[in-house]
């Protein structure tokens, strides 16, 4: 920095900070297991998305597939605030006419559990096919089992 008249000026010999860039040879992929009981499905989601992206490292490249797997288990006991439970509804159409259908938040909880956060999740990633294979590394359980050792999953406290 050189002042000149009272401003400040870069010099043309000063380097700026190289930004950083992961390469694909240095991404390496790890694996969560995070247990959804008890846990609020908005606030629970967006950690889910924060580690499937890879926002959770210092080397985070926004165009690179750098995040981590995630293997979610008990997500039959998810829990939601206020009066969601009896509110919150799943629409999907089945082709017909008339085939919106509507599924209540209990009624789904009770039929398909992992259903509902991998809802929440898909719903808060970016729409891209980054984003769709990054989802390819999300697993979920409803119950306290799951077949991802292979994987060696690390368990993580959110």
């Amino acid at each position: 920095m050189t002042e000149e008249n009272g401003k400040r000026q870069l010099s043309r010999t000063a380097t700026l900070p190289k930004s950083f860039i992961l390469k694909n040879e240095e991404i390496v992929h790890n694996w969560f297991i995070l247990d959804a009981t008890g846990k609020t499905l908005g606030r629970f989601a967006s950690e889910i998305t924060k580690i499937l992206r890879g926002k959770h490292k210092p080397t985070f490249t926004p165009h690179a597939d750098c995040g981590d797997g995630v293997v979610i288990i008990n997500a039959d006991k998810i829990h939601v605030t206020g009066s969601k439970a009896a509110q919150k509804l799943y629409r999907y159409y089945t082709g017909s006419m008339g085939g919106l259908r509507e599924v209540p938040f209990r009624t789904m909880l009770a039929r398909n559990p992992t259903y509902i956060v991998e809802h929440a999740v898909k719903g808060m990633m970016p729409h891209s096919r980054l984003a769709r294979a990054q989802l390819r590394r999300l697993r979920i359980f409803a119950g306290k089992e799951h077949n991802m050792s292979a994987q060696k999953p690390v368990e993580a406290n959110i």
